[in-house]
Parts: structure tokens; C-alpha cells; sequence
């Protein structure tokens, strides 16, 4: 970073902590006024159309009372003051210089990094929950904190400024806080089950500022038990109860799978993870791979749809931001696997999704550079956005190779020759498995292209 850049980004840093201690207190008009300031500030650069955009969004969001706006409020008044580190360097980094590094990079280089890395220190974990990928990986490799550390670093130099951290259970690996204070320009989004969260390590996660945990939860009681194991309920929400009284910004997973859509699509579901101070959550469906894959634990097309209507609409009426992994294909323009996402596992591999196990390259031996531009990477994104040959457009409704366009993922694995990184991966590939997932495309599909072409919510996509 030049020294005019060093010093535009902490002229920008005193600028957002001043928005911070004042956004709190002071009233809609002004934050409007604010947002005129920002814009400003932000035309200026010569690559800021992105962040010129963000702000906009904001400001009509402001002005249309939108619930994220009071929780933003909530966040700034009821997070640790260390966090507010938290808040400067995410927009810093990972909105503002990052997407200008990643520009140049795409300019000069011929490709355009991804704005955040999935990694997987270790597949150890103190739950055994029923469809859990994790469980099908080798146990005795972990990455080291070296390589993690290098990763980070090679990562800074593209603009990546924005990990998430997975596995197994990441708090397992205690030395892992050494690598988020170390980086403490970087945000780390942590999936955890939140057994462990007792106060004592949250009021670790407090002396660090750049966690982000998002816990695990299959619904209430019953369902979340029945998945994860008598008592894990009370324990995530007594994790919950820890992170919100210490301040620390949290969120949570749900998967989805056809034993309970009812509860995870409730209101009284959402309202309660608010209440216990939620600020951020992420909706997936069940995928079948890992331990005994059951194709009947997929979410039927209808369920599918109902998870879809309730996270747009909960995104517009909750003051919670929620995301819905495969449904939300539209925001991303399709599938982002293998170029704009990826995932380190604890032997090194790199797969291109967390749920495509297959890998052609090792960390510990390629650079991050190497490997997004490799040949298995290239393979993904030359498909991207997918479309079936009876399509003129993409239907970005439609965006995953495993379960929207099978035939994709099948393509690219014999094309690329990849290797499985865990046991039993190929069975999605073949027999009874490849033919249920290729039935329940089918039906996705013709369910899915009326609400794609008709509904207003997507028509700016076409």
C-alpha cells in the first residue's frame, strides 16, 4: 500500500468511528445527511462505483425505515467497544480497498479474486450430528498455523480481507486465537455447534474484536436434539446468552432438511433468535454426502420455495439480516464455487465449495494464486452461470452444480480428473444417489423458472 493510500484509509477509519460513536444517538435525517457526505467522499476514487452503490442502498433503506437500520443502532450500542475495530476494517477492507485491489488485480492478471476463503483447520469435532459432512474426513491432519498464516497473507495481497473458519468444531483449536489477533485487520466468521462458548472464552473473543461467531441450530428443542444430541439445545442457547451479555456480535446455520420446515420457516422461530440478540444468519438445505446420505431428508421443491419466500421476506420486515445459501443465487448471479469462493481443508486440499468434496490441488504445495487460476477452477468458472441447453439465459434460481445442474459436476470431475478429499465422495456422482438428485433438478426446475420469470423481486436481474 502506498503512502497515499495508507493515509486516505486512516483519514476514512477516523471518519467511520466518529459515524460510529454518533449513528447511535442522532436522528434518521441525519445519517441521511451522512450518507450524502460518504457518497461524496466516495466519488472521488476512480474504482468506487461498488462502494457508491452501497451506500445509496443505505440511504434508500433510511429513508424507507427499513429494520436494518435500527440494527445497526442496536449493534453499535450493545457490541464491545473493541468491536467497533470490527466494524471499521470489515467496511474498510472488505468493501472499500479490497474491491479496488481485486479490480487491479483482474486488469493486470486476467482474473478477479474472491472476497472471502473458507477454511477448515481441523475436521475434529466433540458432536456427532446426524448427516454431518465433517465426519467422512481424515481426523489426524490439521493445518498447521503456519500454513494458515500464509494463507491469510497471500490472501491480503488479492484483497481478501474476510475468512470464514469451519470444520469440525474450530474453539476445539484454542492456538487458533493467535492467528485472529495476529490478523487484526480481518474479519473471521467462525461455524461453530457453540458447546464451548462458556463466558471465559467469550471474554476472549472480546479481547480480539474480529470474531464473528455463527452457531449451529436445527429449530427448538426437539429438533435441534434430535440432530445434534440430548442437550445441545440448552447449551446453544446459553452460548447465545454469553455472547450477547459479553457484546460479542453473533449469528447462526440452520440446515435445512424435510423434518423441519415447519419450525425453521416460523415466525416464532426468528423472533426468538432475534430476541436472543442474533444479528446475521445463514439458511442451508441438506445436501446428501457425508455420513449415511439420505436423499429423503432433502428438502421437497415446495419446501424449497417456502424457505425462499420467508427469508425475502424476513430480509425486508426483521431486523436481523438473513441469507439463504442456494436461493440466494440471484444476489451473487449464480454459483460461486471455484473462483469467487473456496475451501481449504485440514490436509491442505482445495475444493472449489465446502459441499463439492473433490480437489486437484494442495495448498501446502500451490499458491492461492495457482490454484484459482488452475484448470479444475477454470473448469467451474467457463460453466458459470450454468444454463441447460434449452435455456437462453441462466436462472439464477438455479445456481449449484450439485443440486440444480448435476450433469455440470459430473462433467467436471471426469473432465478434470479431481480426486475425492473424503470418503464416500463419489457416490454423489453415481448410481441412486446421481439419480435422485437429477430428479429433484428436474422438478426445481420447472418450479422454479415461473417464479424466476414472473416474479417482481427478480425481474432486475434479467
Amino acid at each position: 500500500m502506498t503512502l497515499l493510500e495508507n493515509a486516505k484509509k486512516k483519514f476514512v477509519a477516523i471518519g467511520l468511528e466518529t459515524l460510529l460513536n454518533l449513528s447511535a444517538r442522532v436522528s434518521d435525517k441525519d445519517l441521511i445527511r451522512l450518507t450524502y457526505f460518504a457518497e461524496k467522499i466516495a466519488r472521488k476514487g476512480k474504482k468506487e462505483e461498488d462502494i457508491v452503490r452501497v451506500i445509496i442502498k443505505a440511504r434508500e433503506g433510511i429513508k424507507k425505515g427499513h429494520p436494518w437500520v435500527e440494527l445497526g443502532k442496536r449493534i453499535i450500542r450493545e457490541t464491545a467497544p473493541g468491536y467497533k475495530k470490527l466494524m471499521i476494517n470489515f467496511f474498510l477492507n472488505s468493501i472499500i480497498f479490497s474491491v479496488s485491489k481485486r479490480k487491479e488485480i483482474e486488469e493486470n492478471e486476467g482474473f478477479y479474486p474472491p472476497s472471502q476463503i473458507v477454511i477448515s483447520p481441523s475436521m475434529k469435532c466433540n458432536l456427532h450430528c446426524q448427516g454431518c459432512y465433517a465426519w467422512q474426513y481424515k481426523k489426524e491432519d490439521d493445518l498447521s498455523l503456519e500454513v494458515i498464516d500464509r494463507v491469510i497473507n497471500e490472501g491480503k495481497e488479492l484483497g481478501i480481507y474476510f475468512y470464514t473458519i469451519s470444520g469440525g468444531e474450530p474453539f476445539l483449536r484454542k492456538d487458533l486465537l493467535e492467528v485472529y489477533r495476529k490478523h487484526n485487520d480481518t474479519v473471521f466468521h467462525i461455524y461453530t455447534n457453540g458447546t464451548l462458548l462458556n463466558k471465559e472464552y467469550t471474554q476472549e473473543l472480546v479481547q480480539l474484536g474480529n470474531v464473528i461467531p455463527l452457531i449451529s441450530i436445527e429449530g427448538f428443542k426437539k429438533e435441534t436434539d434430535a440432530r445434534r444430541g440430548k442437550g445441545i439445545y440448552e447449551k446453544v442457547m446459553e452460548a447465545m446468552d454469553n455472547l450477547k451479555e459479553a457484546g460479542v456480535p453473533f449469528g447462526f446455520s440452520v440446515t435445512h432438511i424435510s423434518l423441519n420446515t415447519k419450525v425453521i420457516t416460523s415466525e416464532e422461530f426468528i423472533d426468538m433468535l432475534i430476541d436472543k440478540g442474533a444479528i446475521v444468519g445463514w439458511f442451508f438445505q441438506y445436501i446428501p454426502i457425508g455420513q449415511k446420505p439420505d436423499l429423503n431428508l432433502i428438502p421437497s421443491t415446495e419446501e424449497r420455495d417456502l424457505r425462499r419466500r420467508m427469508v425475502l421476506r424476513w430480509r425486508n420486515e426483521k431486523p436481523v439480516v438473513v441469507y439463504d445459501f442456494w436461493n440466494d443465487g440471484p444476489l451473487v448471479k449464480g454459483c460461486i464455487a471455484g473462483g469467487r469462493y473456496l475451501h481449504i481443508i485440514n490436509n491442505g486440499d482445495v475444493e472449489p465449495c465446502v459441499f463439492v468434496h473433490f480437489a486437484v490441488d494442495n495448498i501446502k504445495n500451490k499458491s492461492l494464486k495457482e490454484i484459482l487460476t488452475s484448470s479444475f477452477f477454470r473448469a467451474f468458472q467457463r460453466r458459470q452461470p450454468y444454463k441447460d441447453e434449452d435455456e437462453e439465459k441462466p436462472n439464477y434460481l438455479r445456481p449449484c452444480a450439485i443440486i440444480d445442474h448435476p450433469k455440470f459436476l459430473r462433467d467436471i470431475i471426469r473432465e478434470t480428473h479431481a480426486h475425492p478429499t473424503c470418503q464416500d465422495a463419489e457416490e454423489i456422482l453415481i448410481g441412486d444417489l446421481a439419480y435422485g438428485l437429477d430428479r429433484r433438478a428436474a422438478e426445481w426446475k420447472e418450479i422454479s423458472i415461473p417464479i424466476w420469470e414472473k416474479a417482481e423481486e427478480y425481474q432486475k436481474y434479467h
